[in-house]
């Protein structure tokens, strides 16, 4: 295990009023003494006031403020040092390089809390959620990190785990007391522990296409023909001008994409060029553009021109539809153009105006239950899966669970059935970060910032 001294900028370099370097790892506070002066590592968690120098040159740096946080009571488990410096390229930059020189080396990416989670601070899942929380852009996003970062649902593993472990002591009594009492196991006690946890093993599971698209954001392509006010909604689900609108058909060529926050949940919005046939060579590139788009999209908005009333159909919406696999809101545009008094029919249907503001509220509502409409109605409670690492190993969990109750249906020794079950314990260890091999740290880490 790696206890070397590391330092790294904890906060974005660029213009501020302060920076926040991070120095953690053996011997970081006679380190840090020959950079400050005064230098103070008691009281612990105080901070003090000192001059920062080149430990080489002793040429002042700048004036900082300096806290010394004593392992294992640190975010690293390890001796820690915080700096706070003015912030800018600069004094940032000097300082940095002056702690180097005095012994420290500059830290990779995630390695401050990659050290926590290898010295029990925090699980593999807590550390993803920090990763998850200061790349969240949505209400929701922050919400959901935060509760994983306070093991929401690394507890909900912990109990998934412990069911899966007593149903593996029902076998082990089994192969060990056959005769004990009034003989085996019940094979209904067996099934009925088996059912409990498989039921909560796959209701995790079904969590994680919504999961894992609140944390990317889902992707939602706004389509219809030409000139039926697919750039007028775009600008107006994102609240600033961002697509060119005019009256001219076919005026968008090419896909337009920009991230929303809409009813508090992450969206990708795309704007597209219009369907139709085209003779134009650009506007077809577009049109081809449009349906890639459409086929990877998460939720497709269909705009219509005008509010449709009676019972008459649209041969060209139907087409589209049926080749369409994402989830459909059908949206009716330009409603404040609409001057007609009959009875408006298709209840499914949303009207909105992207002049006067009327109907985007019930449309964003729409949107969000369509796309997260799970997580809706599992509030902020549940504990919701949100990585495909997770997925990976829920699957493989629910497969040997699976794997478990064939082998018993099919008459297999009770001693080989139940490897299935501690294949399945071993798959939700690999999860929570109980042993995790170098290569998923790696590739966990590798999406952190270097001073986290």
């Amino acid at each position: 295990m790696l206890t070397d001294p590391i330092v790294a900028l904890a906060t974005p370099p660029g213009r501020s009023a302060v920076a926040l370097i991070r120095l953690s790892g053996r011997g970081v506070f006679a380190l840090a003494a020959r950079c400050l002066a005064p230098f103070r590592a008691e009281p612990a968690r105080t901070v003090f006031r000192a001059r920062l120098r080149h430990p080489a040159s002793g040429e002042a740096i700048d004036d900082a403020l300096a806290c010394c946080f004593p392992g294992p009571h640190s975010y690293t488990g390890e001796d820690l040092v915080e700096i706070s410096t003015h912030g800018g390229l600069v004094v940032p930059g000097a300082a940095v390089a002056a702690l180097v020189a005095g012994g420290a080396r500059p830290a990779e990416a995630g390695e401050f809390t990659r050290r926590a989670v290898l010295n029990g601070k925090m699980d593999l899942l807590q550390a993803e959620a920090t990763a998850d929380l200061i790349d969240a852009g949505a209400p929701v996003q922050r919400r959901r990190a935060l509760q994983q970062l306070e093991r929401g649902l690394s507890g909900r593993l912990e109990a998934l785990r412990g069911e899966i472990l007593d149903l593996e002591a029902l076998i082990a009594y089994e192969i060990d007391f056959p005769e004990e009492d009034a003989g085996p196991v019940a094979p209904d006690l067996v099934r009925g522990a088996w059912c409990v946890a498989r039921e909560r093993v796959a209701g995790l599971l079904a969590t994680a296409p919504e999961g894992e698209r609140l944390r990317e954001g889902a992707l939602c392509v706004i389509a219809g023909r030409p000139n039926a006010g697919k750039s007028s909604l775009f600008n107006a689900l994102l609240g600033t001008e961002r697509a060119i609108v005019t009256e001219i058909p076919g005026t968008t060529r090419d896909a337009i994409e920009a991230p929303a926050v809409i009813a508090g949940f992450p969206f990708r919005l795309v704007d597209t060029a219009g369907l139709r046939d085209s003779q134009d060579r650009v506007e077809k590139i577009g049109i081809e553009v449009s349906r890639r788009y459409l086929g990877a999209a998460d939720l497709v908005v269909f705009c219509e021109e005008g509010v449709v009333r009676g019972a008459s159909s649209d041969p060209v919406r139907e087409e589209f539809l049926a080749h369409v696999r994402a989830p459909v809101v059908v949206v009716h545009t330009k409603v404040d153009l609409d001057q007609s008094d009959g009875p408006t029919v298709r209840p499914a249907v949303v009207s909105v105006s992207a002049v006067t503001g009327a109907g985007l509220e019930e449309l964003k509502r729409r949107l969000a239950a369509e796309a997260f409409g799970r997580l809706l109605a599992l509030g902020d409670v549940e504990p919701v899966v949100t990585r495909a690492r997770h997925r990976a190993a829920l699957e493989r969990a629910l497969a040997e669970l699976d794997g478990f109750q064939a082998a018993r249906s099919a008459g297999v020794d009770a001693a080989a059935a139940a490897t299935h079950l501690r294949a399945a314990v071993t798959a939700l260890d690999d999860l929570i970060g109980v042993v995790t091999p170098d290569e998923v740290l790696d590739r966990v880490f590798a999406s952190f910032c270097v001073g986290k």
